[in-house]
C-alpha cells in the first residue's frame, strides 16, 4: 500500500504491520508492558515508515491512554501541578520542533538515536544503570 504524507510517498507493508501490532498487544498485554518501544521498530523497519512518520504515530497512539491515565491520577488525588505546569510546554514545543529536525537529518541517524535511547531506556530497567 501506498501512503502520501507531507508531499513524499512511501511504501507501507500492512500486513506486517497489522500482524506485528497484534502480536505485539498480546505479549504486551500478557506480561503487562507497553507495546511502545516494539511499535517503533516494527513501523520503521517492518512496514517501512520514515523516522518521522513514526515518532508522529507512536505520539498519537499513546496520546489517548495518557490523558485517560492523568484525568484518573488528578482523580485519585495524585497529580502534581507543578510538575505538569513544567513539562506540559516543554512537551508541546519538543514535539513541535523534533518532527522538524527529524525531517532534515539523515533517517539512519534518526534510526541510530533511536536505538540508543531504547537501549539506554532498557539498561535502566534492568537496573544497570542509574
Amino acid at each position: 500500500m501506498e501512503i502520501e504524507f507531507w508531499g513524499q510517498r512511501f511504501k507501507v507493508n500492512m500486513l506486517i504491520g497489522c500482524v506485528g501490532g497484534f502480536l505485539i498487544a498480546i505479549v504486551a498485554s500478557m506480561f503487562g508492558f507497553g507495546g511502545g518501544p516494539f511499535m517503533m521498530p516494527l513501523m520503521a523497519i517492518g512496514m517501512g515508515l520514515p523516522m518521522y512518520v513514526v515518532v508522529g504515530s507512536s505520539l498519537l497512539a499513546i496520546f489517548f491512554n495518557t490523558v485517560i491515565g492523568s484525568l484518573q491520577h488528578f482523580r485519585f488525588g495524585n497529580f502534581d501541578w507543578l510538575f505538569f505546569l513544567i513539562m506540559f510546554p516543554a512537551a508541546i514545543l519538543g514535539g513541535y520542533i523534533a518532527p522538524q529536525i527529524a525531517k532534515r537529518v539523515s533517517p539512519l541517524w534518526v534510526k541510530r538515536i533511536a536505538a540508543l535511547g531504547l537501549i539506554i531506556l532498557g539498561l535502566i530497567l534492568l537496573g544497570v544503570l542509574f
